[in-house]
């Protein structure tokens, strides 16, 4: 079985230049999460940035800001997982067969 070292680098660019697309394409997914029953919710990106933060008025208390700062890290928190996690799926999906590199053993 002999490599053909220029197909090889021509796919390995090809495979670069997708996902390179893959991870711009994965900076506009959103993910929402809600804390406190819906009173905070967050939105993040693909990024890693949140875009945005909803508090319901009914969740400030002045007596227990706490409360108010641990819903909105909950939320905030689980937003950026969701993000990141859609974001590797979505390179995942985008990974092509490297098995069809002819690479033995993949």
């Amino acid at each position: 079985m002999k490599l053909d070292m220029n197909a090889l680098m021509k796919q390995a660019q090809q495979m670069q230049e997708q996902m390179a697309r893959a991870q711009e394409e994965a900076k506009n997914e959103l993910a929402e999460s809600s804390a406190g029953g819906g009173m905070v919710t967050v939105k993040a990106n693909g990024a890693g940035q949140l875009v945005e933060i909803r508090i319901d008025p009914r969740a400030i208390d002045p007596d227990d800001p706490e409360l108010l700062a641990d819903m909105v890290l909950a939320a905030a928190n689980e937003a950026l997982r969701a993000a990141a996690q859609a974001v590797e799926a979505k390179l995942r999906g985008q990974l092509p067969d490297l098995g069809a590199l002819g690479l033995p053993g993949m």
